[in-house]
């Protein structure tokens, strides 16, 4: 996500109980602060010297002694850490033993096992442990712990095991997209069918159809992210997202999480202006306000991201507030989209401000009505004195007079008889598509945000100019070219058509079927199979609907992939961006089982390896992390050359079909390119 502190202080509740000794001491004697003392644990650990870090075993902060402790295997590099000023503890145990056997854990695990649900080192025990819920054994259960104790694995045995605490989609509260680190929820919402759906930052739903969760693990669906890959956003358009709530257990909630400060549901929706003060619920920072210093200003948060008409305040903000709902008292206004790498409050620069999304183009962008509750039932009054301000063979121009409302008008729908015919938040429209020489009867209502539609306005009569309406359809595209292939892509240019009144997008085809439509005079049709012959055309279209012929047919063939064998490679080059991750696939047709291990080559250039998450997805769907961001405090190193990673498979994963390398970059202010990867399988 996008915020993401390198240094990490957890704001865990700490009682300290102050003995009756104590009590008696002299009044002004000094405490220690918890957190002063925590933080200081998070500097000490980044500022361990390599040689050290090579060797802990595990590392934690002991608040009994308000120090950071490692654990190291042998006495003297205990003495080197003393030396560096922390505690430290001599265990049985390498990180390189405890990595082994927790590999050998997943391995047993495969695809899962009945009642077990946690699996994990503790480095406060320097050891592997397995959790299982009891009163779901089965015979394999028993099975796998017979051999699990035989690599000396600490079993818990528990009656039952963590659940989400409910089943609500709840403004603040936090949601993982797949097997990422968390996301927060925006405002729940509706589409026009009464289907379930909550609003977030786009940067968190940019893979299509991805499985989105309510709880750590991938655990307790909620729905889908970024359903059939339009609806998210995260480029100059704005950073908002949708993810469909399709889980029957799961309700949508007007009522916000604000974390224990007083109680707020959502009425509406609003507009924030500068000078408003407003505030935000989050997973992280969990509730902070601040307020308004600007609107509609873009920010470049580089490589080449650049987001238009966003709006910048001096609350705090974290990573894993992304997404979350803004609001101006009661009403929506926002989705987190970014800020600082540290919380700042009360914030004198402007890059220390935080940033949202206003929700109101996200609402309107996908035809979606916000969840509210509280006391806004009252609907604005009728458009009044609607009438035409102009005609065409094909068109009809309409204006009338503002409605009113008691919070505020968010809209009008136009209606051609009882056909919605267009909406548009101001007081003029323009109906297109039209028959010449014919009348039109038409209608006007207002909205308000809480979903309130006025009655319909008196009606309005306009007839079309005779003659004929727009019928001549573009020139056809010239020159189609494939301009780069990959094993799963085929990329495509053209020149541009004419048209008598203006060129609206273009349609390409796969063969018969359309495969994208896209506004330029380029395209990328992904999805293909590797090694595999297609045919593109491309047509024009105009704004009445008119289609251009097919241009000449151009033919490419995609990539293999394959280096020989069972290795599979992809070398497009994709750029690894702050809180953005980059997807690379390669498709492969090797038979049978995949082989024990998996080989991945990275070849990656990046400023800060301590940032990325790197994950394998199998045809199957299961996720194997490669490697992960270590939390808390650390220093960059760059990503090593031609890294290589091995993966022990879950039991019956095929080797066809398939596979995604993901590159989660969790850290501001470093870049780099994914170059390369193969896949022994």
């Amino acid at each position: 996500m996008r915020l993401r502190s390198k240094i990490i202080a957890a704001a865990c509740g700490s009682v300290l109980t102050i003995s009756a000794l104590s009590a008696v001491q002299s009044a002004s004697a000094a405490q220690p602060d918890p957190q002063a003392q925590q933080n200081e644990a998070h500097q000490r650990f980044k500022g361990l010297s390599q040689d050290l870090r090579g060797q802990l075993a595990g590392h934690w902060f002991d608040a009994s002694a308000g120090k950071l402790t490692v654990a190291v295997p042998t006495e003297n590099a205990a003495r080197q850490a003393r030396a560096e000023g922390v505690n430290a503890v001599v265990v049985q145990r390498s990180a390189a033993e405890l990595d082994r056997t927790l590999g050998e854990v997943k391995k047993l695990i495969g695809g899962g096992v009945p009642g077990v649900y946690s699996w994990g080192v503790d480095v406060r025990d320097n050891q592997v442990d397995v959790t299982v819920n009891t009163s779901r054994k089965t015979e394999a259960t028993e099975r796998f712990l017979e051999k699990a104790r035989g690599l000396g694995v600490h079993v818990v045995e528990t009656k039952s095991q963590q659940r989400q605490q409910a089943g609500t989609v709840q403004t603040g509260s936090p949601w993982w997209p797949g097997s990422e680190s968390n996301c927060s929820v925006g405002f729940a919402a509706t589409d026009v069918n009464g289907g379930k759906h909550f609003l977030t930052a786009g940067h968190c739903t940019n893979d299509a159809n991805q499985a989105a969760f309510g709880q750590s693990g991938q655990q307790n669906r909620i729905g889908t992210s970024n359903v059939g890959g339009t609806r998210s956003v995260n480029a100059r358009e704005g950073d908002m997202g949708v993810v469909a709530v399709t889980e029957a257990s799961w309700t949508l909630s007007p009522v916000v999480n604000t974390w224990g400060s007083p109680a707020i549901t959502v009425t509406g929706s609003a507009e924030a202006m500068v000078g408003d003060r407003v505030c935000h619920s989050g997973n992280t920072s969990k509730w902070q306000c601040g307020e308004v210093k600007y609107t509609h200003k873009s920010v470049d948060y580089g490589g080449g991201l650049i987001i238009e008409d966003l709006t910048w305040t001096t609350a705090c903000s974290k990573g894993g507030d992304s997404g979350g709902g803004w609001l101006l008292g009661d009403k929506a206004v926002g989705l987190h989209d970014g800020g600082p790498s540290q919380c700042v409050q009360n914030p004198t620069n402007d890059d220390d401000l935080s940033i949202f999304q206003p929700v109101n183009e996200a609402l309107r962008k996908w035809n979606l009505t916000l969840v509210t509750g509280g006391g806004d039932t009252a609907a604005p009054s009728a458009p009044g004195n609607p009438r035409s301000t102009g005609t065409t063979a094909s068109s009809v121009s309409l204006a009338w007079d503002a409605s009113t409302d008691n919070v505020a008008v968010t809209g009008y729908d136009v209606y051609n008889g009882g056909t919605l015919a267009t909406t548009v938040t101001g007081t003029t429209a323009t109906v297109t598509g039209l028959k010449a020489d014919t009348d039109y009867t038409f209608t006007i209502k207002a909205k308000d945000a809480a979903g309130n539609a006025s009655a319909a306005s008196a009606a309005v009569t306009a007839r079309t100019q005779p003659g004929s309406a727009d019928a001549e359809p573009p020139t056809a595209p010239n020159n189609l070219r494939s301009t780069g292939v990959t094993a799963s892509s085929v990329s495509l240019a053209w020149d541009a058509s004419t048209d008598n009144v203006g060129v609206a997008g273009y349609e390409v085809l796969n063969g018969n079927t359309v495969a994208t439509t896209v506004t330029g005079t380029t395209a990328t049709v992904s999805g293909l199979t590797a090694d595999t012959a297609y045919a593109f055309t491309v047509r024009a279209l105009d704004a009445a609907g008119n289609q251009s012929k097919l241009s000449a047919a151009v033919n490419a063939r995609t990539s293999s992939g394959n280096t020989g064998g069972r290795t599979f490679t992809n070398d497009t080059d994709y750029p690894i961006r702050d809180f953005q991750v980059a997807i690379s696939v390669v498709r492969s047709t090797a038979t049978g089982s995949a082989q024990n291990p998996i080989t991945v080559k990275v070849d990656a250039t990046h400023t800060c390896l301590e940032d990325l998450n790197v994950t394998l997805v199998a045809p199957s769907g299961r996720a194997y992390p490669l490697m992960r961001t270590p939390g808390g405090g650390y220093s960059c190193h760059p990503f090593p050359a031609g890294r290589t990673f091995t993966v022990v498979p879950g039991a019956g994963e095929t080797a066809s079909g398939t596979w995604t390398l993901r590159i989660g970059d969790n850290g501001p202010g470093d870049t780099g390119v994914l170059s390369s990867w193969s896949l022994t399988v």
